[in-house]
């Protein structure tokens, strides 16, 4: 019986594997590695944190005109 290693990695930069990085073609092994919607919780989570940050950055940037603007002074 023979195993072999193969380097099935998903490179973060240039989103390729890294076997075909190495050997210039894709990695066939006769069935599919990768699990579709694996990362879905992840993308929610990362969608989620974006809204927030874009909403906190509009509260900054109109509070900062609020406090610029002249108020009036009771007399």
């Amino acid at each position: 019986m023979v195993e072999f290693a193969y380097n099935n990695k998903v490179q973060t930069s240039t989103k390729v594997l890294l076997f075909k990085t190495n050997n210039r073609r894709d990695l066939c092994i006769g069935f599919e590695m990768r699990k579709k919607g694996k990362f879905e919780k992840v993308k929610g989570f990362a969608m989620r944190k974006k809204r927030k940050f874009e909403r906190a950055k509009e509260f900054a940037t109109r509070m900062k005109e609020v406090s610029q603007k002249p108020s009036c002074k009771l007399v």
